[in-house]
């Protein structure tokens, strides 16, 4: 990979930079999309948002629909300003998603003070995980086949889930969950370090990714286990 990027952009101290500003990029871009994020989960509480309410199925499926079809938008324009609008177009409405979660959590007599704790432990998560993954002299490009099995066990569980309603059962899927994504920021912030990806739009949607699913399982977790009832 190295050499790949030195034949593109010349000398190693070249190199460095472009995989620099990847980096500062990403992190500048991934900071701006919280901002719809937010946006879009207030409205949807607002608005009571849901996606086919009446059947969860359906909704599982919409869901997927519309995310990939954002998927294959950001892969088609990840090389222009187009692009950036797409991503954060697909952030607002991850936040839209999100909103039927927030609004169940401040049901809880302590739902606010339980969100502002899913958002400081997916915080601290990223912190730790992205200090490693800059640090580290350790190789995890091997993780990937292994993370990406872990998703799909993830996705069949959470399918399954969608019929028995066992608590306990979404207990293990998030915790499982958040320890898989975690390491998917080791992952996916080496790859830029490392050379492995030089686009910081798909690399934004990545590290996003993991960062929604962390905050999302930490806010199951938390609301099952210690929300509230008044």
């Amino acid at each position: 990979m190295d050499q790949q990027l030195q034949s593109m952009y010349g000398a190693t101290s070249d190199v460095f930079a472009v995989r620099h500003r990847v980096l500062r990029n990403t992190y500048w871009l991934l900071a701006l999309s919280m901002i719809p994020t937010v946006l879009g989960a207030w409205i949807g509480v607002q608005l009571k948002f849901s996606l086919f309410a009446g059947s969860p199925m359906l909704s599982f499926f919409a869901f997927l629909a519309i995310a990939f079809g954002f998927f294959y938008a950001i892969e088609k324009t990840k090389d222009s300003a187009t692009g950036v609008a797409v991503l954060l177009g697909f952030t607002f409405f991850m936040g839209l998603m999100l909103s039927r979660l927030i609004e169940q959590i401040l049901h809880f007599s302590n739902g606010a003070s339980l969100i502002m704790t899913a958002f400081g432990g997916t915080a601290i998560i990223f912190a730790v995980m992205a200090s490693i993954a800059t640090t580290s002299k350790r190789d995890f490009s091997g993780l990937g086949s292994w993370l990406f099995a872990g998703v799909i066990v993830l996705l069949l569980a959470g399918i399954a889930n969608i019929f028995l309603q066992m608590p306990l059962l979404q207990v293990v899927i998030s915790a499982i969950a958040v320890m898989i994504f975690s390491a998917y920021i080791l992952f996916d912030v080496q790859r830029i370090i490392n050379g492995g990806e030089t686009n910081y739009i798909t690399a934004t949607l990545a590290i996003y990714l993991d960062l929604y699913n962390i905050f999302v399982h930490l806010l199951s977790l938390l609301g099952i286990l210690g929300g509230e009832r008044d």
